[in-house]
C-alpha cells in the first residue's frame, strides 16, 4: 500500500547538521566533553608510547614516515628524485560539471 501524500522530510541546514553531529547527547546543548570525545581516539592513536603526552615525534609520524620511505639511499638526505615520492595524489576530478 502505497501513502498517497508522504510527509516531505524536512531540510536542515549545514549548521543544523554540524550542530546536532557535535551534540552527542542530543540535549539541545554541546559540552566541551562532547567537542573532545571523538578527537581522543586520534589522540590516543598518536600517543605511540602511552604517557599521555605527544612528542613532536610522535605528533609528525606521518611527515617522518615519509621522509623516511622517500629516503631511498638511507642518507638522511632527499634527493630532487627522491623528494618527487613525497608530492600528494592528485584527486579526482569529479565526474560531472555540477
Amino acid at each position: 500500500m502505497l501513502l498517497q501524500n508522504p510527509p516531505a522530510a524536512s531540510e536542515k541546514s549545514k549548521e543544523q547538521k554540524r550542530f546536532d553531529r557535535a551534540d552527542r547527547d542530543n540535549d539541545g546543548r554541546i559540552t566541551l566533553t562532547e567537542l573532545l570525545e571523538p578527537r581522543r581516539k586520534a589522540y590516543a592513536k598518536l600517543d605511540t608510547n602511552g604517557d599521555g603526552k605527544l612528542s613532536f615525534e610522535e605528533w609528525a609520524h606521518t611527515t617522518i614516515d615519509k621522509f623516511r620511505d622517500a629516503d631511498g639511499d638511507r642518507n638522511g638526505q632527499l634527493s630532487r628524485a627522491e623528494y618527487a615520492i613525497t608530492a600528494p595524489k592528485p584527486r579526482p576530478k569529479p565526474k560531472c560539471g555540477c
